[in-house]
């Protein structure tokens, strides 16, 4: 390591000395020179405005009888200064009394030297406090490096998380002869809702930003339940029986419980919150308001939000996509199915948010289009 006069004057530690005496700066000043980079002041106003320009010091030593502005007053106003509230600062005193040692320490001053100064003393109480913050400014940029990898990695994991859901989702879109399009299209047109919704009374405390995110990353789970349906019904390019169609309705509860299962045991589902809403959507998005629907025959509120959300996104895209047993169809009709679903299929608040956000739907549904030729909004 380096002797503190080996290294060069703009790399080292800056003590402001601060004395109406120019005899008592002399001093201070030869004394330290070697080892700091030595600032001076001789008078409380002066000294503020050094502390408060560049090089900031790294410790301050302050004369406590000062014509004026005494260093009492110096400290005071030092420590209402913007990036001066942690600067170290020394007492320096022809005064020996306690009860003024006692009102230093009080104010935030760091320690106290006595007049006349002897050197060793003097070293050894600038280069503690100097250590001390160097020590604190290593920690400082410790944490600060540990808090942009932990947020790295955890974007990193969200990041691979959120792929490993779309290839599980595209997965089960895959064998329905759909595409990774409707995924994207349902998953931004939950995100629209939601952001509608939470700005009505009804659903805005329900609607945080959290939960959002949550619904929106758990969206393209809703048909995760239908990787155990048959090839022969899932892939029927007809009307499926009414056999058939019981058989393909148990997909809502065949993918609520194999993400139940990946859950399961967990003793903090706290971090399982995206999972939980999952479930929820993929259990119950065909639901309907007015009971009518399955699994559960769920009425209106008792459906959950996420799910309500789901069933609006998921029935308006499948009516624009080309299956292999029907033709897409137009976009405005698709819009009076919607409207015309309000109060018996669909939850009405939630059908008035879509209307409301009309052209964004009109986006995602251009953007995210399947074909060239399918209807246009």
């Amino acid at each position: 390591m380096n002797e503190p006069h080996d290294t060069p004057a703009h790399e080292r530690p800056t003590v402001l000395v601060v004395d109406d005496t120019p005899e008592n700066i002399a001093v201070l000043h030869d004394l330290l020179r070697g080892r700091y980079r030595v600032r001076v002041a001789n008078s409380g106003p002066r000294a503020l405005k050094a502390a408060a320009s560049e090089p900031r010091p790294d410790v301050i030593l302050l004369d406590v009888m000062m014509p004026g502005m005494d260093g009492y007053e110096v400290l005071t106003r030092l420590r209402a200064l913007p990036g001066c509230e942690t600067i170290p600062v020394i007492f320096v005193t022809a005064l020996d009394a306690t009860d003024d040692e006692a009102r230093g320490l009080s104010l935030g001053a760091a320690d106290y030297l006595t007049k006349p100064v002897r050197p060793p003393i003097v070293l050894a109480r600038v280069a503690a406090p100097i250590e001390l913050k160097h020590a604190r400014d290593r920690l400082h940029a410790q944490n600060a490096w540990l808090e942009r990898e932990i947020a790295r990695r955890t974007h990193e994991a969200e990041r691979v998380r959120d792929a490993t859901l779309r290839a599980l989702a595209s997965l089960a879109e895959t064998r329905d002869n759909e595409t990774g399009n409707h995924i994207l299209r349902t998953q931004n047109y939950v995100a629209l809702l939601c952001d509608e919704l939470s700005k009505t009374p009804r659903d805005r405390d329900a609607l945080d930003p959290v939960t959002i995110a949550r619904f929106t990353k758990a969206a393209p789970l809703h048909d995760i339940g239908k990787v155990g349906i048959p090839d022969h019904i899932l892939l029927k390019p007809g009307r499926l029986t009414p056999d058939e169609l019981v058989i393909m309705r148990t997909h809502a509860a065949l993918g609520a419980e194999a993400i139940g299962r990946a859950i399961e045991g967990e003793d903090d589902l706290a971090p399982f919150g995206f999972l939980q809403a999952a479930m929820l959507i993929a259990r119950h998005h065909h639901e309907r308001w007015d009971g009518t629907g399955y699994p559960d025959a769920l009425r209106g509120e008792a459906i959950p939000l996420c799910a309500r959300v789901m069933a609006v996104a998921d029935v308006f895209d499948a009516l624009l996509a080309r299956r292999p047993y029907k033709r897409p169809m137009p976009f405005e009709a698709a819009l009076t199915l919607v409207a015309d679903g309000r109060g018996s299929h669909f939850d009405p608040a939630v059908v008035d948010a879509f209307f409301r956000r009309l052209d964004d739907v009109r986006a995602v549904a251009t953007r995210y289009a399947d074909h060239p030729t399918e209807p246009t909004p």
